[in-house]
Formats: structure tokens, sequence, C-alpha cells
């Protein structure tokens, strides 16, 4: 039987003994509301139907997001831009309510929050992905029995069409010009190779045989290495390249260095709304235009799914249409 006794001025304990169950307790300001959550247990533990939501009921978000970042994200290789996103939902109301309390109605009503303050729809999605995943993993891997993911049912915004920018003709040349000869040897590798930025920069002469015209990437985004096969240009821009004695490195330059570099060699020749990570999009759809099939794409760029490749892929209708014949 459960035990109810007066707290206080006005609040009422519940407190449920029961072999086999872990106690239960809860409080509340009436004695009819303990007396009935006490009937819904009981009820429960008789049919074998109880779930224990003490530890759903006494975790917040907070804490959730706290050990997720220690046990997740922290092995992720992403984890700096993940820090970011947890810090968002640090920040918000919901941080300090219970993983149980939060209802898809409270996840909604942050997105159009959000939505409205004029977070981009990409950023709001990929939030709320990052929280779904929290819930699931404590669901699964933590053992937090009676929670219900929240985003499961809240309507992700729609996210805008993905960028389309391709070289126009003249454009690759007038920017290699502006650009010093450290930057614009990345940038011509990343035309021929597809490979992003940061697997550029972390080229290393060890890694590479110009003979066979390979370079290994041995820690890429997706975490797995691949072998980058390289055009006869390519291999050239590798050759030009001075080796240094004591660092295996091929580019001694940063990420910021490049991106910065890049943004003013654009004001200089007069290209606008040109991204470096736009060269990625070229080199993939120029790989398409040399006849190779998606499979060969995909194992040059490192693409995963061909639903990424295809959004990576922008093949120019006039070129498609000489193809024809």
């Amino acid at each position: 039987m459960a035990t109810i006794v007066k707290r206080g001025k006005s609040a009422w304990l519940a407190r449920i003994r029961r072999k086999g169950y872990p106690p239960q307790t809860k409080t509340f300001d009436s004695k009819a509301e303990a007396a009935a959550w006490a009937r819904g247990v009981e009820a429960s533990m008789d049919r074998g139907l109880f779930v224990d939501y003490s530890e759903a009921e006494g975790t917040t978000l907070a804490a959730a997001l706290g050990r997720y970042e220690r046990e997740v994200t922290s092995k992720k290789k992403g984890k700096g831009q993940e820090k970011d996103r947890l810090n968002v939902w640090r920040g918000s109301a919901l941080a300090a309510r219970s993983l149980v309390s939060i209802r898809s109605a409270d996840i909604a009503a942050w997105r159009d929050g959000r939505l409205e303050a004029g977070i981009s729809p990409h950023t709001v999605c990929n939030d709320l992905s990052l929280l779904s995943h929290v819930y699931r993993v404590a669901a699964t891997d933590w053992g937090i029995a009676g929670l219900t993911n929240p985003c499961e049912h809240v309507r992700r915004p729609k996210r805008p069409e993905g960028r389309d920018r391709r070289l126009e003709a003249g454009e690759e040349e007038r920017l290699l010009a502006a650009l010093p000869a450290s930057v614009g040897a990345v940038v011509r590798l990343a035309l021929e190779t597809g490979a992003r930025r940061g697997e550029i920069l972390a080229l290393r002469w060890e890694n590479i045989d110009l003979g066979k015209r390979t370079a290994r990437l041995p820690d890429t985004k997706n975490g797995t290495a691949r072998d980058l096969p390289l055009s006869t240009r390519a291999a050239e821009v590798l050759r030009q390249q001075p080796r240094r004695l004591h660092d295996s490195r091929v580019f001694q330059i940063t990420p910021a260095h490049v991106s910065k570099s890049f943004r003013e060699a654009c004001e200089r020749a007069g290209i606008e709304d040109l991204r470096f990570h736009d060269l990625r999009h070229e080199a993939t759809s120029r790989l398409f235009e040399k006849g190779l099939n998606p499979m060969q794409v995909a194992a040059i760029t490192g693409h995963k799914t061909l639903v990424m490749l295809r959004r990576y892929t922008h093949l120019r209708a006039e070129d498609l249409a000489a193809l024809l014949g």
C-alpha cells in the first residue's frame, strides 16, 4: 500500500514500496492528486506494466547535454562545432526541465522562435537532429526508461536548396592570377581532385606516391581513410611544391590563411559569390563531365552516399545537350 504524508503547509508526499520494484516517491499539491498517482502506479505494477520514470524525471536536459558531450561529442571529429550546438540548447529555457517533461509542442515552439530570430532552416534542422540523438542515446545507451523522443514528431523546416555555384568562363584563370602561389596550389588541387580544404592542407610527403599518382588521406571528414588518385595536373602541382627537411607537410599554411586569401583574391578578380567549398562542387561536376561513373567519382571524392554525391554535382545543360548530339 502507498503511504501519503503531508509535507510542510501545502505539499503531500506519496511513497510506494513494493518487493521487486524500486521505491517510488512523488510530491503533489493535494492529497487527492497524490492518492490518484499512487493508485495508477500500483495498478501498473499489478499488471506488470510498470515503468520507472524516476531517472527520466530527475535528469534535466542540461545534465543530459553535459553527459552527451563527455561521452559522445568528445569522440567525434567535429566536436568543436557540435559543442557549439550543445551550447545553443544549454542556453534555452528547456535546459532546466527534466527530459521526460519536454513535449513535441515545446520543441515546435523552440523551432519557431529560432526561425523568427533569423536562424537559417539548415541550422535549426541540425540543432533538432542533435537533440534527437541525445534522446536516443539516453534511452538506449544510458538505459533511462520511459523516455519519448520529443523531436520525432516535430516538422523540420524546409532546408534551402544546395548551392549550385560553378566557375564561369575566365573565372578560374582570374582567380589563380590573384592568389599567392601557395594558396593557388591548394586551389588547383581542389579543382583537380575534389578534396576538401582540410584534406589538402593535411597532405604529407610520406603519403604521396607521384610515380603511381596517388595520395593517401589518412584522416578525412567522415573518419575513414581513402586513396586519392591524382591527375597529371594534380601530380605536377605537387612536384612543384618545395620539400622541407624537418617538416613533411606539403603546405605550411593554415585553413584560416587559405580562406582569407581566397576571399581577397575573389574581390581583386571581381568574382562574386564564390566560396572555397564551391570548388568541391566544381571538381565533382568536372569528373562526371570526363565520363566517370558515380561509383568512380564517389571513390575519388569520398562521398558516402549517392544522395550526397548528387548534391555536389551540377552539370550544365549545354554540356549535356552537346553529349546528346
